[in-house]
Formats: structure tokens, C-alpha cells, sequence
């Protein structure tokens, strides 16, 4: 056997494209259709069950088929071993970020930060207008903070229990979170996202922004008239059963202002571009500490106590930190908002993430992710054909290598030059990257947003894919405007 001699690889900014001149396109494509089909008989059997683990292992089986393709195709075990090793250690830092996230919402539930956030969100908000106003508050607090995943951890997780409260469908409240934290995710010059499209396709952030805006503005109005109109279709029994909850949630836990000035202080600590994960710790510790001080009787009661004391009072923050913890209520609709699994809790999440990152390492160590974009490349030589293909390939990347970032930096790479011989401005491939690669993502329970996302809301990608209609409305609008011909930048002499 050859010693990996037909590949080559591009580095971009730690991350690497793999080309392997023996592999024909329809090799690449042969692990891609495999792992549709098995995921798709997967969810026929089990259902909404499927992310309990066997879809895990179904991804698994996709990179074993991969890796067959790259064993005929001369590419060795230790070379797939070791991009399997790269993307996995490419997430260690969201596997931290997803852990420290289910400890946060723990502290957050028994020291009442969770509880008196819905309590004062059922008296400002009504069904009518509160999909609208989760798509806003959302889309507000992702430009701050520049990130989608702190929104949806932070605001998010509130907005769910409050929706829930009121009876509205969890899928329409995710959507309606995410509509709007996806639209910070992309226009927030504080987004990882947003300045990694204009660096693969060699513009400048805030070129790339105003640019971005043609496109990302309508969709977002469109995204709003569209919630607005769902609101007043809903016609649920939350109205008529809020005051019955409004006293059960105060019967539970001693509620007051005093409380927001944790997730204030988190917010703060993300403005002011502390890393995420010590934002996230910050306000889980903090949320220990206000437990103790405003719910000793919640503390005492989740340690199986009846006077709390130092060990009691340890013992009863430790376990809201690592395992599932409900705080009792006689109401048979607070019970699950009155529920948070800690750690634990993001474990079926993280194991996700780990295979999908599996299939998503073989796939780019056999040079297959390469080949697709290549192949896609050759499909289209007019200028809509170019945009069309950018769109696919982004898409395509975010269903095969799971992962966002790659979704970005395979389609930046290689059609970099191709927007350039057609004498089209690099902000047109950044736009496009970002309005196909990086709202996407969230659309796939495999991916490593759409699985974040998913296990931080507690909604299934499949409840909510319809109704974050940002994100899916997001790749026609830029198909439109390239058909079109409407702001398409040309090229301009210097």
C-alpha cells in the first residue's frame, strides 16, 4: 500500500483540505448516500427517540464506510485517525461550552433566576406577540454578545419555559429563539463566523457586514411579518392558566428583581468579549451563590434535607451542577420547567458531537469533502451557476463534515479564485458563505449546532427546523439575489 503519496493538504488557519487525486467523485459521494439512507431508516424506526443514541452510531457507520472508500483509494488508517483526532480536539471547546451550559441551568433553577424570568415574562408577554418578541430580544442580545450559542443558553432557556407556560408549541418558540440568534450570529462584527467568512474569501469585516446586510435585512423582515402572523393564530389555554401558575411559581421560590443581576453580569462579561466559558462558569458559580441566598429552601430540599447546613447546602448545588434536579409543585405544568438536568443532562449531546465528528475526520482524510467541491465547481459556468454551487456546497459540508466552521473555510478555499475569474468582488463569496454555511447549520441534528442548540433547548431539530424560517429562508434569498443580478459587486480596478 502507497503511503498517503496522492495527498496534498491546504492549511487554513488550523484547519486543513485534504485532496486525494485517486478518488473519483462518486467514491466521495458513496459514504453520503450510505449514511442518508441509514439515518433515514434510523428515524423511521425509532422516531424521536433516534438521537437517544443509535442515530450516534449510525454516524459512526458513515465514517466505516468512508473509511472503506479511502482504504481502496490507498489512504491510510493512521491518516483518518488522525483528522478524526484534529476535528474532535475542534470541539473540545463547545463540548465545554455544552457542559458548562447544563451546570448553568441547574444553579439557575434553584436559585430562581430561570423560575422568576418566566414569572415576569407570563405578565409582559401574551401568545399574540410573544413569538415576535423572542425572535427580537433574541436577535438584539446575539448582536452584543456576538454568539448564537450564549444567546440560546442565556435567554433562550427562558423564553422556552416562558412559551411552554403559555402553551405555546416549543418548536415555534425554538425557531423563533433561534430566527433571532442566528441573525446576530451573522451580523455581529463580535461573531467568530462573521469574520471568518470575509477572511476566506479575502475581504474585510466591515465590508463584508454592510454587504451581508442586502441580504440578511429582508430575510429577517420577512422572518418577522411571518411570527407576527403565527401569533395571532395561536389560540392556546396559557392566557386562562397564567394566574393559577403565576402563584404556584411564587408558592415554590421567593421571586424578586434581585435575581437578574446574574444573567446581567453574564451578559456583560460576554460584551466586554469575555470567552464564553468563563462567562458560563462565572454565572454558574454566581447562581450557586444566590441559591443559597434566596432559596436555602430549594438547596436543603434537592440535598433530601430538611435544615440545610454546609454539607446540605454543598451537596444540594453540586447535584443541580451534574444531574437532573426538580423542585416540587403540585402544578402539572410547572413540573417540566421545573426541571433542569445539569451536566448530565448534555452528555447524549456531546456523544453526538464526538461522532459526528468521526464521519465528518474520515470524510475529509480520504480527500472526499475536497472532491465534492471541486465536482460542484465544474457543474456551473455562469454566474448563477457559481452562487448556486456555493450555496450546495456549504449545505452539503454542514450535512457531511457536521461542523459550521468547515462549512466555511472548504467552499472559501476553493471557489476563491472562481468568483475572482469571473470578475465578481470577494464579498459576494462571503455573503454567501455566511447566508448558506453558517444559518444552516443549526437545520441538522447531526451537526454540531444543530445538536448544541437541540440539547440546550430541549427541542428536537426536527420541532423547530420549520419554524426557524431565518435560517432556511436565508440561502433562497441570496439564490434570488444572484438570479436577479441585484447587488452583485463586480470586480473594480485599483
Amino acid at each position: 500500500m502507497q503511503d498517503d503519496k496522492n495527498l496534498s493538504e491546504i492549511k487554513i488557519e488550523d484547519q486543513k483540505i485534504i485532496q486525494n487525486k485517486e478518488l473519483t467523485i462518486w467514491e466521495a459521494l458513496i459514504p453520503v448516500f450510505a449514511l442518508i439512507a441509514m439515518l433515514a431508516y434510523n428515524v423511521y424506526v425509532f422516531g424521536d427517540d433516534a438521537l437517544s443514541g443509535s442515530n450516534q452510531f449510525i454516524l459512526l457507520l458513515g465514517g466505516a464506510v468512508a473509511a472503506i472508500v479511502g482504504f481502496r483509494n490507498k489512504v491510510s488508517y493512521e491518516r483518518m485517525i488522525e483528522e478524526v483526532a484534529e476535528n474532535i480536539k475542534s470541539t473540545a471547546g463547545a463540548i465545554l461550552i455544552l457542559l458548562m451550559v447544563g451546570s448553568l441551568a441547574g444553579t439557575w433553577l434553584i436559585s430562581g433566576i430561570i423560575p422568576s424570568m418566566i414569572y415576569y415574562g407570563l405578565q409582559i408577554l401574551n401568545p399574540t406577540i410573544f413569538l415576535v418578541a423572542c425572535l427580537i430580544i433574541c436577535a438584539v442580545i446575539s448582536v452584543a454578545t456576538g454568539s448564537s450559542w450564549t444567546t440560546s443558553a442565556t435567554v433562550g432557556i427562558a423564553l422556552i419555559g416562558i412559551g411552554e407556560a403559555l402553551g405555546i408549541s416549543l418548536g415555534m418558540t425554538a425557531g423563533a429563539v433561534l430566527s433571532g440568534a442566528y441573525f446576530g450570529d451573522k451580523m455581529s462584527p463580535m461573531s467568530d463566523t462573521t469574520n471568518l467568512a470575509p477572511a476566506m474569501a479575502g475581504t474585510d469585516l466591515f465590508t463584508h457586514i454592510r454587504y451581508m446586510a442586502y441580504t440578511t435585512i429582508p430575510t429577517f423582515v420577512i422572518t418577522i411579518i411571518f411570527f407576527i402572523i403565527l401569533g395571532f393564530t395561536q389560540t392556546t389555554t396559557g392566557e386562562a392558566n397564567t394566574q393559577q401558575m403565576l402563584t404556584d411559581i411564587n408558592k415554590a421560590f421567593n421571586i424578586t428583581p434581585w435575581l437578574f443581576i446574574v444573567p446581567i453580569l453574564v451578559i456583560i462579561l460576554i460584551i466586554k468579549k469575555t470567552p464564553p466559558l468563563i462567562a458560563l462558569l462565572a454565572g454558574t458559580i454566581l447562581g450557586g451563590i444566590f441559591a443559597l441566598i434566596f432559596q436555602p429552601h430549594i438547596v436543603a430540599q434537592v440535598a433530601g434535607v430538611e435544615k440545610l447546613n454546609f454539607e446540605a447546602a454543598y451537596k444540594g448545588v453540586m447535584q443541580a451542577i451534574t444531574v437532573e434536579t426538580s423542585v416540587a409543585t403540585d402544578n402539572e405544568v410547572l413540573k417540566d420547567l421545573f426541571t433542569a438536568g445539569g451536566m448530565k443532562k448534555m452528555l447524549g449531546t456531546v456523544w453526538l458531537i464526538l461522532l459526528a465528528m468521526v464521519f465528518g475526520g474520515v470524510m475529509d482524510a480520504i480527500g472526499a469533502l475536497a472532491k465534492i467541491s471541486s465536482f460542484m465547481l465544474s457543474l456551473f459556468d455562469s454566474v448563477f451557476g457559481l452562487f448556486a454551487s456555493t450555496v450546495a456546497t456549504c449545505i452539503g459540508l454542514n450535512f457531511t463534515a457536521s461542523d459550521q466552521y468547515l462549512a466555511i473555510v472548504v467552499p472559501g478555499k476553493m471557489y476563491a479564485q472562481a468568483y475572482r475569474d469571473k470578475g465578481l468582488a470577494p464579498e459576494n463569496l462571503s455573503r454567501t458563505l455566511e447566508d448558506s454555511g453558517t444559518v444552516t447549520s443549526v437545520l441538522i441534528p447531526w451537526n454540531t449546532c444543530g445538536a448544541y442548540h437541540s440539547g440546550v433547548l430541549g427541542v428536537p431539530v426536527i420541532d423547530y427546523a420549520f419554524y426557524a424560517m431565518f435560517n432556511w429562508l436565508s440561502p433562497f434569498t441570496t439564490l434570488v439575489y444572484a438570479a436577479f443580478r441585484i447587488k452583485i459587486k463586480q470586480l473594480t480596478s485599483k
